[in-house]
């Protein structure tokens, strides 16, 4: 038996060894313990060599006598198994999409989980009476942390406990004002009334409060609100927040006079 086959152990171990040669090396492995030890220790390792054909098996056996045919071969038995994974990774990647398209759970979302949208349309904000947590009577917020723009005046009835905070911007339509309402009872209807100097009123802002009220002890949150006016800030004598009856008559809440 020549050397050549006890060479073919590798290529037997890997399956690529035509019929007539796989039964020609049996017949050699029946009488050949050498040959047989060497195929139980390759068992473990199979799965490794599996990426090898038998070309490269040839080129091995080749490299014994050519020194530089071994780089030459070892070189492309690396890049071999590099595309192999390569082709792996891609593989395992592509089953991902697949997954994902199947399960609306892809790559695309993960990414839209993890950075911020670009060129988003921005958020439009709720019409009608907005509420805020409860806090301070003199730190109400307003639409975030930050304080509305406009002069701050705090107001704390004595006889109906309702607390107020207005802030008051001069425009050139008139004036602004933004304001929080807290320790305030319901349900009922309110509105809120600026008084000139020169004693004539205008409504500008009316809103319903619920059973729960506003900023009570059964509902903590602030009822947030912002009205204008044509009246110009330095012809405003004073805010007042008015409770209206079902007949229409109006009693005072609390009263924010301008200094």
């Amino acid at each position: 038996m020549s050397r050549a086959d006890h060479m073919d152990v590798a290529a037997y171990a890997l399956g690529v060894l035509d019929q007539h040669d796989t039964e020609r090396f049996e017949e050699h492995l029946a009488t050949c313990w050498a040959c047989a030890a060497e195929l139980e220790t390759m068992v473990p390792v199979v799965g490794l060599l599996s990426g090898i054909d038998g070309e490269t098996m040839t080129a091995l056996e080749q490299t014994q006598t050519d020194p530089a045919l071994l780089d030459r071969t070892l070189v492309a038995v690396r890049t071999h198994r590099r595309k192999a994974r390569f082709r792996q990774v891609l593989a395992a990647a592509a089953a991902v999409v697949v997954f994902g398209g199947l399960t609306g759970i892809g790559f695309a979302s993960i990414v839209e989980d993890s950075a911020p949208e670009i060129g988003a349309a921005p958020t439009t904000a709720p019409t009608g009476p907005v509420v805020t947590r409860s806090g301070d009577p003199n730190s109400f917020p307003i639409g975030g942390e930050e304080a509305p723009e406009g002069e701050p005046f705090n107001r704390v009835d004595p006889s109906t406990g309702v607390q107020a905070n207005f802030y008051v911007a001069s425009k050139e339509f008139g004036t602004k004002v933004s304001f929080v309402i807290g320790k305030l009872p319901g349900p009922r209807t309110c509105r809120l009334v600026v008084v000139r100097k020169n004693n004539t009123s205008e409504v500008i802002s009316t809103w319903s409060v619920p059973g729960g009220g506003y900023g009570t002890n059964t509902n903590a949150t602030l009822l947030t609100l912002s009205a204008a006016t044509a009246t110009p800030t330095d012809e405003i004598k004073h805010f007042q927040v008015q409770s209206v009856d079902v007949n229409g008559v109006a009693s005072p809440l609390v009263t924010i006079p301008m200094k």
